[in-house]
């Protein structure tokens, strides 16, 4: 088996150090960040939001110190701005301001495209647009072996959905969901779960079917949940809620890591991925969003109902040798029964508004747990 590399990139929300609620401030945060950090921080859809990407590295320490180092130094560029970095999928306060569409030549073109998923009718942003996730990217592959990977992959990634829940709340409601991101963001074309597609030429033409219709505007718009990766050669996996935990983020890597390793051989192996219907894989992914590690999700082998954290220790069963192989196992153990003991993200969050019974407090503690990792 081969070690492979990961990358992390990591989208958060600005909010203002007096309101707690999410402010434009992007531009201001990027040019003051920008000077030490380069190209690592980088804009999004909404100038309420910044990106941070890592370097690849087969490292699970390297990838933690290179996320605590940007995480910090963004923290720092933002309060120089009177804001600050939150990793949460949804923002938990509205915004006090009208929300902007970030000013580059493709966000325009997103928005004009696709103004009714980002505006409303007065053409201010759509406060329910604003979400943040964290993207893994794993290994070097050449697209037809990333999509080979992606297929054996997608039975399983439900599971990972569950453990990265962060996002109860969405503009001071509770949602009754772990994930309300996940909902949010399946508004967009092409959010789901990757097709079944059995070679690169079948890919090619699936996309440039999607542009020609005017689905999406080129293929950087295929937003499956598993995808080769169009700016660099990996599989990108693209489930999981921003999670202000840093160990949380870094046990995500390295478990779909883990996971794809084992699975890899099968790719090798000419074995042919499993035929999951979709119907079943989106109804996987729903119960992923509502219910997280509290409820129950569909075993990735039969479609059974199974209590969510028993999958997540079948998961692990099933990457021990890729875990195994970077000496990731122990540790991938310890991080995961402190979430089973302790909750996910979700939990907490609604644990620090029981305890306070104010959702600024709950800003506070995921803003804290953002910069001081």
């Amino acid at each position: 088996m081969e070690i492979l590399t990961m990358g992390v990139e990591e989208e958060f929300v600005l909010v203002d150090l007096t309101t707690r609620a999410p402010v434009n401030r992007a531009p201001q945060v990027i040019r003051r960040a920008g000077r030490r950090l380069g190209d690592q921080v980088q804009t999004e859809l909404f100038e309420a939001q910044i990106e941070i990407c890592t370097r690849a590295t087969a490292s699970r320490g390297d990838l933690h110190d290179e996320l605590a180092r940007l995480r910090a130094d963004v923290g720092a560029a933002a309060r120089e701005a009177h804001c600050v970095p939150v990793a949460c999928g949804t923002p938990v306060l509205p915004p006090e301001e009208p929300l902007t569409v970030t000013d580059s030549a493709r966000y325009r073109l997103m928005a004009g495209r696709f103004a009714s998923l980002l505006t409303r009718e007065n053409g201010v942003a759509r406060e329910d647009g604003l979400v943040c996730g964290c993207h893994v990217h794993l290994g070097t592959f050449d697209r037809e072996r990333a999509l080979a990977l992606a297929q054996h992959m997608r039975p399983w990634l439900p599971v990972l959905q569950a453990l990265a829940g962060n996002s109860p709340y969405a503009r001071r409601h509770d949602t009754g969901y772990q994930s309300w991101r996940a909902v949010e963001h399946a508004r967009w074309p092409t959010v789901g779960p990757t097709p079944v597609l059995d070679d690169e030429p079948q890919y090619l033409a699936h996309v440039e079917r999607l542009v020609r219709d005017g689905t999406i505007l080129d293929n950087r718009m295929v937003y499956w949940h598993a995808r080769p990766s169009e700016h660099v050669p990996t599989l990108e996996i693209r489930i999981a809620d921003a999670n202000a935990e840093l160990d949380t983020v870094v046990l995500l890597a390295i478990l779909m890591r883990g996971l794809a390793t084992t699975l890899l051989s099968r790719v090798h192996a000419s074995v042919p991925p499993p035929r999951v219907p979709g119907s079943w894989l989106l109804r996987a992914h729903r119960l992923a969003a509502a219910r997280g590690l509290t409820g129950t999700g569909l075993d990735p082998a039969d479609g059974r109902e199974r209590p969510a954290a028993d999958l997540v220790d079948t998961l692990i069963a099933e990457a021990r040798p890729g875990l195994d192989l970077t000496g990731d196992t122990a540790w991938a153990y310890e991080q995961w029964q402190r979430i089973r003991t302790d909750g996910g993200g979700a939990a907490r969050q609604r644990a620090v508004f029981h305890r306070h019974g104010r959702l600024i407090e709950v800003v506070d503690s995921l803003a804290a747990a953002t910069t001081n990792s």
